[in-house]
């Protein structure tokens, strides 16, 4: 960072300064969680389950181009605003860990997973943190855990973590489900969390919350997390298949569209906005037969497709008016 050279001390002493060390809660946070980066995409996200009340109002922190911490173990929720913002003045995940430690009275049980938008990770389990506890850590990711059934939990994570493909989100969850059947909590399941950050990646671009999922009180807080998540993903392709018609990538939108689609082949949403990416594209044949599916599987859609301004090209068109009209014989499912 320009003209960040040799300000690392004063920076962290600042902090210290400024955040003075909290004592430990009442109640531990009995957790394993993972802290990853995409490589890909630059996404920064933090999945974790725990038998304890909402963890995802405790655990989880993360700022899109800058990195993601889990702060859990009779947590110190003052680790996740001052470790992103060591993170922010260029320190290395380590480095962010001595600093928060040194000065935390109650450091023996803190534990704490780290990774910055480079991919560098760090974690560290206290020795006071009730057993199993520990953690591992690699290129891009961190998994650490404690009162688990034990260390095949966190194995168990690492490997099912590096082993999955495609969305980060799925990853995530891939790690949380291995943890869960390697036992898990040994307390049992309560609730759980995913959090991942994009630049602009929230509603409307206005934040960087592209995915805040949480699943405060369940039986099987993992299996409802994947259930929200699932119901999740299409929405946020579409999303970003818009994102895409605005910048002229209209392949791509609808590469986006069809992805969602694929997922949900059921509901009409998919097919609606791919029929808008298209006739935005000027492919107004394909926009129709897309619009018709659409209509097909929700009557609803045609009212709203009518004054859609996504459609003004399709206006002059007798194909779209029938459909807009109700009156279509619909499409195969």
């Amino acid at each position: 960072m320009k003209g960040s050279r040799g300000c690392g001390a004063p920076l962290v002493l600042a902090l210290l300064i400024a955040w003075p060390a909290v004592a430990a809660a009442a109640e531990p946070v009995t957790t394993f969680s993972i802290v990853a980066r995409d490589p890909a995409t630059g996404d920064l996200g933090i999945a974790v389950q725990s038998k304890f009340f909402a963890v995802g109002a405790v655990v989880p922190w993360a700022r899109a181009g800058v990195g993601a911490v889990a702060t859990q173990s009779f947590a110190n929720t003052t680790f996740g605003p001052r470790g992103l913002e060591l993170l922010a003045r260029g320190l290395a995940p380590a480095t962010v860990l001595d600093s928060l430690l040194a000065p935390d009275a109650d450091r023996d049980q803190r534990q704490i997973g780290i990774v910055d938008a480079s991919g560098r990770a760090a974690a560290a389990t206290g020795p006071k943190c009730q057993v199993w506890a520990g953690h591992r850590s690699g290129p891009d990711y961190a998994v650490q855990g404690n009162i688990l059934a034990g260390e095949p939990v966190v194995l168990a994570m690492e490997k099912a973590f590096r082993e999955a493909q495609g969305h980060l989100g799925g990853r995530l969850l891939a790690a949380l489900d291995a943890g869960q059947a390697a036992g898990g909590d040994s307390r049992g399941q309560q609730s759980a969390a995913l959090l991942i950050v994009r630049a602009q990646g929230g509603y409307g671009g206005f934040n960087d919350r592209y995915c805040d999922l949480r699943v405060d009180d369940h039986a099987t807080p993992i299996t409802e997390l994947r259930r929200l998540y699932a119901m999740w993903l299409p929405n946020a392709l579409i999303l970003e298949g818009y994102n895409l018609v605005e910048e002229k990538r209209y392949d791509d939108a609808v590469a986006r569209g069809a992805q969602a689609i694929a997922l949900d082949p059921e509901s009409g949403e998919g097919y609606y906005h791919s029929a808008c990416y298209l006739a935005r594209a000027g492919r107004s044949a394909d926009a129709l037969a897309r619009l018709a599916e659409a209509v097909a599987r929700d009557p609803a859609l045609a009212p709203r497709a009518a004054g859609d301004p996504d459609f003004e090209s399709l206006r002059g068109s007798a194909r779209f008016k029938e459909l807009t009209a109700g009156m279509s014989p619909g499409a195969p499912r």
